[in-house]
């Protein structure tokens, strides 16, 4: 039986209905998958179930957290009614759905994160003394109501139990009401909808907490494992046909079982398809003597994700040229890093990377003009062919976060002690590329950390994952020896 099984046929409202003459015989629905009940299944299917405990929770300890945030959101709009949808269940198919992930401004607010509810919504009435705050959810149905066992979708009998509303508001430290009783209004300002609303909530993940620093070194902590066990399981990568599904499938593994899910779909490219930068495919088969191209990043369970890259030689040890690749984008990686300080321009990371590719491609006379006619803003770019890409971008309960920032805050904005991010630079060169000697195409390398700014300057949160051509190779020996 699928998860989307639909229930019998035959009940409406909210109450058990009493059966019509046609339930008795076959029933004519929009669908040929329900089945009508009979009178013996509606007189006692809400009899004969035990008590549920009651005992309400202590708040989470990121409830007060959260708090803080929703202080902030509420100082901001002073008189203003708030709406901060959760969001609904989206379609995958017919009947079935994607599994739900709240919206990330509602969980940063709420701390309600992987056990959040569809439907929910945040609501900031205005105040005296600023906003009282509301959670609107549907509340679990009492089992004498036919919702308990014939509604697939939100029904206890079909998707099992569902919070009351006293637990959450226990544990969330939130007051909480049925969603029946949330009603919008004209004036209301909408998540997603109001630009002003959208842009701040943004803005405010632009610099961490100690809760969402912890929640990152977590998620970092897990992708790490997860890249062990690509390393580990690369025999049987080559193996395959389609390696690069056992890759993403190998890591989807301990994205599940230590997390709630990754981050964002996986990148597994080897060969040729290192140079799509999105390639997500990953139908293609590993060949020994190529690299691949993994990027991955697990989400715990409070919806934070790691975002990491590493590149490998599927053999084990990286030829003269993909080494001499490989080791020109961790320099470029470690120029970035270096020039990542307090107080500095979040842009000058991403320049400091271009510095060191356009000096080296053009060392390896791949460019029509010099690096310093390359790195001219408005007539240069022409190293771009080969890192069309960013080097940074802000990570945390999104893989891109605070995208809703205005520029002056982000690309622009100075680096602050708990912003969180990444560097990540790469060469790529296409298989059908004739600007670049021929051993050269096919090529594409990734690297790619997660910064945690401090006072004293960047920490990188993955440097335990093995970064130099050295390292890689050791790793692959140490966790792959039959390579």
């Amino acid at each position: 039986m699928s998860s989307a099984a639909e229930p019998a046929a035959g009940t409406t409202g909210d109450t058990i209905a009493e059966p019509t003459a046609e339930q008795t015989q076959t029933v004519s629905t929009t669908t040929n998958r329900r089945q009508p009940f009979g009178q013996g299944f509606l007189d006692t299917i809400s009899t004969g179930w035990a008590e549920r405990p009651e005992s309400l929770p202590s708040a989470r300890p990121q409830a007060s957290f959260a708090a803080a945030r929703r202080d902030a959101v509420s100082a901001a709009f002073p008189g203003r009614r708030l709406v901060i949808p959760a969001g609904e269940m989206k379609q995958r198919s017919n009947d079935t759905d994607y599994p739900f992930r709240a919206h990330s401004a509602f969980s940063h607010l709420t701390a309600w994160a992987a056990d959040a509810e569809p439907g929910a919504v945040l609501v900031f009435e205005p105040a005296d003394d600023g906003h009282v705050v509301t959670l609107y959810f549907r509340e679990r149905a009492d089992r004498t109501t036919s919702e308990f066992y014939s509604d697939a979708s939100i029904g206890e009998f079909w998707i099992g139990p569902r919070p009351a509303l006293e637990g959450v508001a226990a544990d969330l430290g939130l007051a909480t009401a049925h969603v029946d009783d949330f009603e919008s209004r004209d004036g209301d300002l909408v998540l997603d909808e109001d630009e002003d609303l959208t842009r701040f909530v943004s803005e405010l993940r632009l610099v961490k907490d100690a809760y969402e620093v912890e929640q990152m070194k977590l998620a970092v902590e897990v992708t790490a494992r997860g890249f062990d066990d690509i390393v580990a399981g690369l025999p049987a990568v080559v193996e395959h046909a389609r390696g690069e599904r056992v890759v993403e499938g190998v890591f989807h593994q301990r994205a599940r079982s230590d997390g709630n899910a990754v981050g964002y779909d996986t990148i597994a490219a080897s060969g040729p398809h290192a140079c799509y930068l999105h390639w997500t495919r990953n139908d293609g088969a590993v060949m020994p003597g190529d690299l691949i191209l993994i990027d991955a990043g697990v989400e715990v369970d409070s919806l934070y994700t790691a975002d990491i890259t590493r590149t490998l030689p599927v053999s084990g040890r990286f030829t003269d040229i993909q080494r001499k690749i490989y080791e020109t984008v961790r320099e470029a990686a470690d120029a970035a890093f270096a020039a990542a300080r307090p107080g500095v321009k979040f842009r000058t990371v991403h320049e400091a990377a271009m510095q060191v590719i356009a000096t080296r491609v053009a060392e390896w006379g791949l460019l029509p003009v010099s690096a310093e006619e390359a790195l001219d803003a408005d007539r240069g770019g022409h190293h771009r062919r080969y890192m069309v890409h960013g080097t940074s971008h802000h990570l945390g309960i999104d893989v891109h976060d605070c995208a809703q920032a205005r520029r002056e805050m982000y690309y622009d904005g100075l680096l602050e002690a708990g912003m969180v991010f990444t560097i990540e630079p790469g060469l790529y060169f296409q298989i059908d590329d004739i600007t670049v000697p021929e051993e050269y195409r096919g090529i594409g390398v990734r690297i790619e950390d997660d910064i945690l700014m401090t006072e004293d300057g960047p920490v990188n949160l993955s440097a335990a994952i093995p970064r130099t051509a050295d390292e890689v190779e050791a790793w692959i020996a140490r966790l792959s020896p039959a390579r």
